[in-house]
C-alpha cells in the first residue's frame, strides 16, 4: 500500500507474520516456511526496498529506510500489532522495526541477522551481488549454505529472474557496497537490544560463512538462542521446518525465554 512497497499476503487469521528476507532475497523465498505456518495465521513477506517488486521504492538501501516503510505499509492497512522474522540483513530491519515501535512488534524471530557484530564476508555478498545468471547465483548460495545443502533450483530460478529486472543487479551491487564498506557491517548498540521486552529468539547456523554465529555471544542475555547444527547463513532455504517451529514457539510466548523442541536442535 505503500508506493512501490510491495507484499505478498498469504492465509488468514487473528495473528499477523511480517516476513523479511535477506540481501538479495524476495518474497518468494519464503514460500515453504509460510506453507508449514499455514493454516490460522496471515502471513506478509515483503519485497524489501530496492529488491524485486520494490526495486524503484525511494532512497532504497538502508536498514532503516525498510524499517520505516514496513511500519508505514502496517499503518496504513490498519495492522496495529504484529510478529516478525527477518533473516540477515532482514534481521536488522526487524529489529529496528523494533526499536522504532516495540508495541507494534508482539516477537521478534531473527535469523542469522545483521547488525549483530562487525565481522561479515563482504567479498562473497558482493559476488552474490554482482551474480547475473543461474550458474553464479547457485554456485554463491552455496558458498553461502552448509556443506549439506544444496540450493533449491527453484530458489535458483526464483532469483535469477528478479535480477533480469531492468536495474536490479545494479542496485545489488550499490548496496552491497555501502553493506560491506571496509569489510565491516554496522552493529545496532547492545544498550538498544537491552531495552527490547517483546520474546526474542536468534536462530544461526554453526558453519555460517557470511555472517559468524559467535556474534550471538554479545547479544543480550533475554534473547533466546538456537543454533542449527551443520546449517549455512541461507537458513530460511536450508531449514525451513525450524524456522517456521521457531517462529510458532515465539508467537506464544508471553516472557522473554521462547524455547524449541530440543528435536529441532
Amino acid at each position: 500500500m505503500v508506493s512501490s512497497l510491495y507484499v505478498a499476503e498469504r492465509g488468514a487469521g487473528p495473528k499477523t507474520v511480517v516476513l523479511l528476507h535477506g540481501f538479495a532475497g524476495c518474497h518468494d523465498i519464503w514460500r515453504e516456511v509460510t506453507a508449514t505456518l499455514a493454516p490460522g495465521i496471515r502471513t506478509l513477506a515483503y519485497d524489501l526496498p530496492g529488491h524485486g517488486l520494490s526495486l524503484d521504492f525511494p532512497g532504497s538501501g538502508p536498514a532503516k529506510t525498510a524499517a520505516r516503510a514496513v511500519l508505514a505499509d502496517l499503518a496504513a492497512r490498519g495492522i496495529a500489532r504484529v510478529h516478525v522474522a527477518g533473516h540477515s540483513m532482514g534481521g536488522a530491519v526487524a529489529t529496528l522495526m523494533a526499536l522504532a515501535e516495540p508495541e507494534t512488534i508482539a516477537s521478534l524471530t531473527l535469523l542469522a541477522p545483521g547488525g549483530s557484530g562487525p565481522e561479515i564476508n563482504g567479498p562473497l555478498l558482493r559476488r552474490y551481488a554482482a551474480a547475473a545468471d543461474r550458474r553464479e547465483i547457485r554456485t554463491c548460495l552455496a558458498a553461502m549454505s552448509g556443506p549439506q545443502s544444496p540450493p533449491p533450483e527453484r530458489i535458483v530460478g526464483v532469483l535469477a529472474e528478479v535480477r533480469r529486472r531492468p536495474g536490479q543487479l545494479r542496485k545489488l551491487i550499490e548496496i552491497a557496497t555501502v553493506m560491506t564498506r571496509d569489510e565491516r557491517q554496522g552493529v545496532i548498540p547492545r544498550e538498544q537490544l537491552d531495552a527490547l521486552d517483546m520474546p526474542v529468539m536468534v536462530v544461526w547456523g554453526t558453519d555460517d560463512p557470511v555472517l559468524p554465529y559467535t556474534q550471538a555471544d554479545g547479544l543480550p542475555a533475554h534473547f533466546h538462542i538456537h543454533h542449527v547444527l551443520d546449517a549455512g547463513h541461507m537458513l530460511v532455504e536450508e531449514a525451513p521446518g525450524v524456522v517456521a517451529q521457531a517462529v510458532r514457539r515465539n508467537m506464544d510466548q508471553r516472557g522473554r525465554r521462547p524455547t524449541l523442541d530440543a528435536a529441532a536442535s
